[in-house]
């Protein structure tokens, strides 16, 4: 899937060399659960927000499209959601903290208005190998066998990479800060990981 294009059918489209969160999913769910379509496509007619607010269990309703709290709970769709959508809002607020306390607030109004998608930037190895591991833990936590749960990994990273590929040089050029660590994870990813390869190096 080509970055910056609009593959979700709503309408949206991903800046250059970033990724839809929804788009991923889609993505990822169509090879590791196609079963789970159905579902996946009521969730896709809400805002990001929304649809992490449900998979969440926090919305009004306590069984989102007639699915109950524990069905839900053991299918890839709210792995992948839940975790993407961490690691997009993540990178977002800390390329925020580095613009500087006077952009801050303006930018978090203009990036966060309520229709705006949530995105993934290219990632360097080093994040990769992180959201991997994010993966897999919420996998298993939510009662996914320790095999499938390398699958989902696997595969999820496989998308982000394919996803990141045009805009990789780019990327690594701009050092991206490393993906934070998730809820319940006791390490710490800030060991600012150089770009992989120097392959930017130079690179203006």
């Amino acid at each position: 899937m080509a970055a910056g294009t609009d593959a979700s059918g709503d309408g949206t489209t991903a800046g250059p060399g970033h990724a839809l969160v929804r788009d991923l999913v889609h993505a990822a769910v169509s090879e590791l659960a196609p079963e789970e379509l159905p579902l996946l496509a009521g969730l896709r007619r809400f805002d990001d927000a929304t649809v992490v607010r449900r998979l969440r269990g926090r919305g009004r309703q306590r069984e989102p499209l007639g699915f109950g709290a524990g069905e839900v709970a053991v299918l890839v769709t709210p792995v992948v959601w839940l975790v993407l959508d961490e690691v997009g809002q993540r990178m977002v607020n800390a390329a925020l903290d580095r613009t500087g306390a006077r952009l801050t607030g303006a930018l978090r109004r203009l990036l966060r208005r309520p229709a705006a998608p949530v995105t993934v930037p290219p990632l360097t190895r080093e994040q990769l190998a992180e959201v991997r591991a994010l993966v897999r833990a919420a996998s298993v936590q939510r009662g996914l066998s320790a095999g499938r749960a390398e699958v989902i990994a696997d595969a999820v990273v496989a998308r982000l990479a394919l996803a990141g590929t045009p805009g990789e040089e780019g990327a690594e050029a701009a050092g991206p800060p490393a993906v934070p660590a998730g809820p319940g994870r006791g390490g710490s990813p800030e060991d600012g990981a150089p770009a992989p390869d120097g392959a930017s190096a130079g690179q203006g």
